[in-house]
């Protein structure tokens, strides 16, 4: 063996090490790299090369590489499009770097260069060079990723070290253990080093065939369980029975098991679930046990969301959604005080009432945010029948649950805010009493066992707070009345209802219509406008309405390019809403004989209602027109005989009765009028009509007569002063019974009104006729 020294170009490898005698391309394309190539090719077309220990760097340092590599001649160099250059090379000999030159240019190297010996082989090479062959090609066969011309062009070789550097050169090997084999420079002790890596590789191979056998048994025994299955399932096909149950019912019993049921509300579902197993899929039977599984599965039993007990905060979020309605307010407050101090109160059950639009179903979503609590609504309007509350029995073609427990699946937890909307439009027939199952439903005492005709077995509602919502509290039967804590909300006073128009409705419909706040404005006394002459209701419905419309033609306007921002004023809104559908101001222009105008309490809030009367020639007939309710026709026979029996202190002819033809009209005769509260209204305009002294336009007046005079308290106070406000009346005579209620009227009104509390018919004609004090 000789060794020399000399100097040449250095190229690092990433990934890759050539051995000597092995003729392979390379794609070279850092700089440095070029360079070192060039260099080269100019001098005798040596090149040493040597391999990065870390692949990742761009830059190699001489402690970077390894100091063993092989030296090369460039056969061929040829630049690619890409702008790098493809290199065939020839490995010559090992060699060890002794010095590292870093240039600008390119890396150079001091290299010592190793020749393999060409002495004679002896006996040992001759052994080492046969075992490893013999290793060799069983690994090929094994492998089979050799081809076995590998084997026969690498059997003819002799050189010993070549045999191992060759041989080394095909096995997959690691870079560090390929570096090993380069660094070995005895050929005995590198045939021995890959003798040995050979051996190890041939052993993995033998576990990876194992490894593959056992996997191969494996597939084949789940391929034959599936395949039997299949067949199982074709033969449960052709008899009709079980088809596909298998899985369908384990995963009904994790379900089951995750579900979180009572212990017998369990047993009843694995019970069921077994008699679903045994149940032909054919059978009708078949898809109601399932059903009937599925709801009980899908029903919250022990769910329950915390509740959020901070009571400022629940206040802020009350207030935030809504204007006025203090008394509701303070009522959900105290309900958080309680339960915040004995954490077992059992959930309130609260019935607002009120005319549509107030704002009933929305604060019941407000309760549910203050409480944290899920909020899940049902509508009872039309409901008839008593199985739409508990239940239709199973053995019935479609039947389900009651619309409590389908809003108790919906809410997900044991303790929503139920909503029950519409309360008062339940009625009934000969399929049951709805009204009835709801008696359950909302008693505190009996509702933690409350029973359903389809799941059969008891529900816990002790912890849902039930809010109930009703235009007409009349229309609620009394023993359901009972239940419930009555609160009423009467309706907005001007001032609220433009609150409510400037931090709630209008920016919920610029945000409808996709309009920007700059884009529209609406004015302060342009709302006033609206909500005097465009609207008359207890709630803001209409108003919301108007604004809509104004909106979508402001839109209109903004996308046709004809203004970009639109101010509504006082002046314009008439452009938008065309004319003025009420009235505001005096409900009459002047004052007027046997014209007199009374309060009303309707399903949609308080309501003025004008009574005229007219005296004609006659015989005495008594004519009552206006779609009056058998209530109302009785106050007017009360009045008119109270009339008669006064007729000398009133100063009347004793016998008009039978001179004239008295006529009492309500006008807007289509609508039905009704209530125990015309009596005085009625007298009132009857002895204007026969005394031919005029009514004060200013005055309203509610209350019921009796034969004697005497005036009887009436209900609904607070939404009658509200429609008396609207209407532009100024003075309201009420019943002395009724002066207690004045404090719930809100004090803006209060302050517009004028209330006189009377308790004769005497007192209310010394307010209402023009000339009685004058």
């Amino acid at each position: 063996m000789t060794d020399k020294e000399i100097i040449v170009p250095l190229l690092p490898l990433r990934g890759l090490l050539v051995y000597p005698t092995m003729v392979l391309h390379l794609d070279v394309g850092r700089d440095k790299s070029v360079q070192a190539l060039e260099k080269a090719m100019v001098e005798d077309h040596l090149i040493f090369l040597t391999t990065q220990q870390d692949v990742s760097l761009d830059e190699p340092g001489e402690e970077d590489l390894f100091t063993m590599g092989t030296l090369t001649k460039v056969k061929q160099m040829l630049k690619l499009p890409n702008g790098t250059i493809r290199v065939l090379v020839e490995g010559l000999n090992r060699a060890e770097v002794i010095e590292f030159y870093d240039y600008e240019t390119h890396y150079g190297a001091k290299i010592k260069i190793y020749e393999d010996s060409d002495e004679k082989k002896d006996a040992e090479h001759q052994a080492l060079m046969r075992t490893l062959l013999d290793y060799f090609e069983q690994y090929i066969k094994m492998s089979k990723k050799i081809t076995g011309e590998t084997f026969s062009s690498t059997a003819d070789i002799e050189e010993p070290g070549r045999l191992a550097d060759i041989i080394a050169s095909h096995l997959p090997l690691k870079l560090k253990e390929k570096q090993e084999v380069l660094e070995t420079i005895d050929m005995k002790e590198r045939l021995s080093r890959v003798i040995e890596i050979i051996n190890n590789e041939k052993e993995v191979l033998f576990l990876e065939k194992k490894i593959g056998q056992r996997v191969k048994r494996s597939m084949e025994r789940t391929q034959k369980e599936y395949y039997l299955r299949e067949q199982m399932k074709a033969i449960q096909k052709e008899l009709g029975d079980k088809e596909g149950k298998t899985g369908e019912i384990e995963v009904l019993n994790e379900k089951i098991e995750e579900a979180d049921m009572p212990e017998h509300i369990k047993e009843t579902a694995l019970k069921e679930l077994d008699r679903y197993e045994k149940v032909p899929s054919s059978s009708a039977e078949s898809s109601v046990i399932r059903n009937y599984i599925e709801w009980l599965i899908s029903l919250p039993w022990t769910k329950a969301t915390k509740d959020d007990l901070n009571i400022h905060k629940a206040e802020k979020i009350l207030n935030r959604d809504h204007h006025g309605l203090e008394k509701v307010k303070e009522r959900v407050l105290e309900y958080l005080a309680v339960q915040q101090l004995t954490n077992s109160l059992k959930g309130p059950i609260l019935c607002l009432v009120g005319p549509p639009g107030v704002g009933k179903t929305s604060l019941a979503k407000s309760i549910a945010s203050s409480l944290n609590r899920n909020f899940v609504r049902i509508s009872l309007g039309g409901v008839r029948d008593e199985s739409e509350i508990r239940g239709h029995r199973r053995t019935y073609v479609g039947a389900m649950p009651g619309r409590i427990i389908q809003g108790m699946k919906k809410a997900g937890t044991i303790n929503p805010v139920f909503l029950l909307d519409e309360v008062d439009k339940m009625s009934n027939d000969f399929r049951g009493d709805p009204s009835a199952a709801m008696l359950e439903v909302l008693d505190p005492e009996q509702n933690h066992n409350f029973s359903d005709h389809y799941i059969e077995e008891t529900y816990n509602l002790s912890k849902v707070m039930f809010v109930a919502t009703a235009n007409n509290l009349g229309s609620i039967p009394g023993p359901l009345r009972d239940r419930m804590e009555i609160i009423s909300i009467a309706g907005y006073t001007e001032i609220e209802k433009l609150h409510i128009a400037k931090d709630h409705l209008l920016p919920r419909q610029l945000e409808n219509h996709g309009l920007l706040k700059t884009q529209l404005q609406i004015r302060e006394e342009a709302l006033t406008k609206i909500i005097r002459y465009y609207t008359r209701e207890a709630g803001v419905r209409s108003l919301e309405r108007q604004l809509a419309s104004i909106c979508r033609k402001t839109a209109k306007i903004i996308v046709s390019g004809d203004k970009k921002r639109v101010v509504i004023s006082e002046k314009n809104v008439e452009e938008f809403l065309g004319k003025t559908m009420f009235h505001y101001g005096q409900a009459e222009v002047e004052n007027q004989v046997g014209v007199a105008n009374g309060l009303a309490y309707t399903s949609v809030g308080g309501d003025t209602l004008q009574i005229e009367v007219s005296l004609s020639p006659g015989k005495g007939k008594l004519i009552l027109t206006g779609k009056l309710g058998d209530v109302m026709k009785e106050s007017a026979q009360a009045a008119f005989s109270y009339v008669r029996s006064k007729t000398e202190k009133l100063q009347i002819d004793a016998d008009f009765h039978e001179k004239y033809d008295i006529h009492i009209h309500v006008p807007e005769g289509a609508v039905p009028k009704d209530g125990p509260s015309a009596g005085i209204t009625i007298a009132t305009a009857l002895i204007s009509a026969l005394t031919n002294r005029p009514i004060r336009k200013e005055v309203g007046m509610t209350g019921e007569i009796t034969l004697r005079g005497r005036v009887l308290p009436i209900g609904g106070l607070k939404e009658k002063s509200l429609a008396a406000h609207r209407a532009g009346l100024t003075k309201i005579i009420i019943p002395q019974n009724n002066e207690k209620d004045i404090d719930d009227i809100p004090e803006s009104v209060r302050k517009a009104l004028t209330f006189v509390p009377v308790s004769h018919v005497d007192e209310v004609l010394e307010h209402a006729l023009v000339g009685v004090n004058e």
